[in-house]
C-alpha cells in the first residue's frame, strides 16, 4: 500500500479522532467535577472510557476476521461520535459513565481494526516508522485538541467541547467510509486454527509476551494517569482556569508530536527498545518534578519533560504488538494485546484518584514516576528485541 493510500485511509481519520479525544482532555475532569466533586468519582468518569475499551478488546478481536477491517473501523468511529453527543447532553453522573463506556467500545473497535490494517499493509522493516507516524498524528491531535477544547469551554461552556468532539468523530467516520479498503486475507484460517496459532506464539515467545505485556501495563498507566493529574493539579493546587490548562497540555504536546519521526527511525534502524526505554525514563523524571511546580511556567516545564518522553515512545507499544502478532490470528492476538494495555490505561486514572484522595497530589506524582521507571526496567530486562534484521541478498 502506498503512503498516499495510508494517508487517506488511516492517517487523516486518525488525526480527526485524536483531535476529538484531545478536545475533551482538559475539560472531562472539570466537567465530571460539576456532577460530583469527589476525586474518586471524577476518576471513575475519566477511567470509564478505558474500561469500556478494555471490555470490548477481546470481543472486537474475535469479530475482526468475521466483520473485516473496514466495517470494524466504521463501527468504532461511529460509536465515538455517539459517545460525544451523549456526553454533551448528559444530565446526571450515571450518563457520563455510560457514554464514556460507549466511547471506549468504539475506541476498541477502531484501535484493533486500524492496527490489524497496518499490520496487513506495512512490512516489518518499515513498521516502526509507519506506526510512529500513527502515534505522531495522535499526538498532533493532542496538541490542537486541548487548547481548542479549553478555548471553546472558555468562550461557551464545558459542554461545547463535547459537541466539537462529536463533529470531528463524524468527519473521521465519513473519511473512513470513503477511503478505507478491506485488507482481510482472502484465505481465512478457521477459529480453531487461529487459537492454535495463538497458542503456538505464546509457547515460543511466552517470555517476550509476558515482559512486553507487563511493560505495556506500566506504560499505559503513566500515560493515562498524567491526563488526569495534570488538569486537576493545575486547577486545584495552582489555581489555573480551563484555557490555561488547555494551553499547558497543548504546548507540551508540541514537543511530544515533534519526535515521532526520530522515534520511528530509532525503531526501524536500531530496534524497538532503543525508543521505548528512554521514553519511559524521561516520562518518569518529568512526573517526579511535578510536585515541585507552583506556577504556570513551572508546571509547563514539568509537562514538557513528560511530553518529551512520550514523544520518544511514539508507536512503540503498537509496533511491539504488531511484531509479535501471528498473521493467521492477528485479531485474537491484538485483542488480547489491547486488553492488557487498556487495563493499564484504565488503572492509571483510578490510581491517581485513589492515591490523591488518600495521600494528595505529591504522592500520586511520585507513584506515577515510579511506574514510568518500572516500565523502562521491564522492557530492558524482560523483552527481547522484536526487530529482526533482513537476511542479506544472495551473492550473484
Amino acid at each position: 500500500m502506498t503512503r498516499r493510500q495510508l494517508i487517506l485511509a488511516v492517517y487523516v481519520p486518525t488525526f480527526f479522532l485524536a483531535f476529538a479525544q484531545g478536545v475533551v482532555l482538559p475539560t472531562m475532569p472539570l466537567y465530571a467535577r460539576e456532577f460530583d466533586p469527589a476525586l474518586g468519582r471524577i476518576s471513575m468518569a475519566v477511567a470509564a472510557l478505558a474500561f469500556g475499551t478494555m471490555l470490548a478488546d477481546v470481543p472486537a478481536g474475535l469479530l475482526l476476521n468475521r466483520m473485516g477491517r473496514r466495517p470494524m473501523m466504521l463501527a468504532g468511529a461511529g460509536l465515538v461520535a455517539i459517545s460525544a453527543v451523549g456526553l454533551a447532553q448528559a444530565h446526571i453522573f450515571t450518563e457520563l459513565v455510560i457514554f464514556r463506556l460507549i466511547g471506549g467500545v468504539g475506541t476498541a473497535c477502531w484501535g484493533i481494526s486500524r492496527l490489524a490494517f497496518m499490520t496487513d499493509a506495512v512490512p516489518v522493516e518499515s513498521r516502526g516508522r509507519a506506526l510512529s507516524t500513527f502515534g505522531g498524528l495522535q499526538r498532533i491531535g493532542t496538541f490542537v485538541g486541548p487548547v481548542t477544547g479549553g478555548a471553546v469551554a472558555g468562550v461557551f461552556d464545558l459542554r461545547a467541547s463535547f459537541v466539537l468532539a462529536a463533529a470531528l468523530a463524524v468527519l473521521a467516520t465519513a473519511l473512513s467510509f470513503l477511503f478505507v479498503p478491506e485488507t482481510r486475507p482472502a484465505a481465512q484460517t478457521d477459529l480453531r486454527g487461529r487459537w492454535r496459532a495463538l497458542g503456538r506464539v505464546m509457547r515460543i515467545r511466552g517470555k517476550d509476551f509476558a515482559g512486553a505485556a507487563s511493560a505495556q501495563v506500566f506504560a499505559q498507566a503513566i500515560r493515562s494517569g498524567r491526563q488526569l493529574i495534570i488538569p486537576l493539579y493545575a486547577a486545584e493546587v495552582i489555581g489555573l482556569d480551563a484555557p490555561a490548562i488547555g494551553a499547558i497540555v497543548s504546548i507540551a504536546a508540541v514537543i511530544d508530536m515533534s519526535l515521532f519521526v526520530p522515534a520511528g527511525m530509532l525503531m526501524d534502524r536500531l530496534g524497538r527498545k532503543y525508543a521505548s526505554i528512554p521514553s519511559f525514563v524521561v516520562m518518569g523524571a518529568g512526573m517526579a518534578v511535578l510536585p515541585f511546580t507552583t506556577s504556570f511556567i513551572t508546571l509547563l516545564a514539568a509537562t514538557a519533560i513528560i511530553g518529551l518522553g512520550n514523544g520518544l515512545g511514539s508507536g512503540t507499544m503498537m509496533t511491539l504488538g504488531a511484531d509479535l502478532a501471528p498473521p493467521e490470528a492477528a485479531g485474537e492476538f491484538l485483542g488480547i494485546w489491547r486488553l492488557v494495555g487498556d487495563g493499564g490505561q484504565m488503572g492509571g486514572p483510578l490510581v491517581v484518584g485513589a492515591v490523591a484522595a488518600a495521600l494528595g497530589f505529591t504522592a500520586t506524582a511520585f507513584v506515577l514516576a515510579g511506574i514510568g521507571f518500572l516500565a523502562a526496567a521491564t522492557i530492558y530486562v524482560a523483552v527481547q528485541e522484536t526487530l529482526q534484521p533482513r537476511a542479506p541478498a544472495p551473492a550473484p
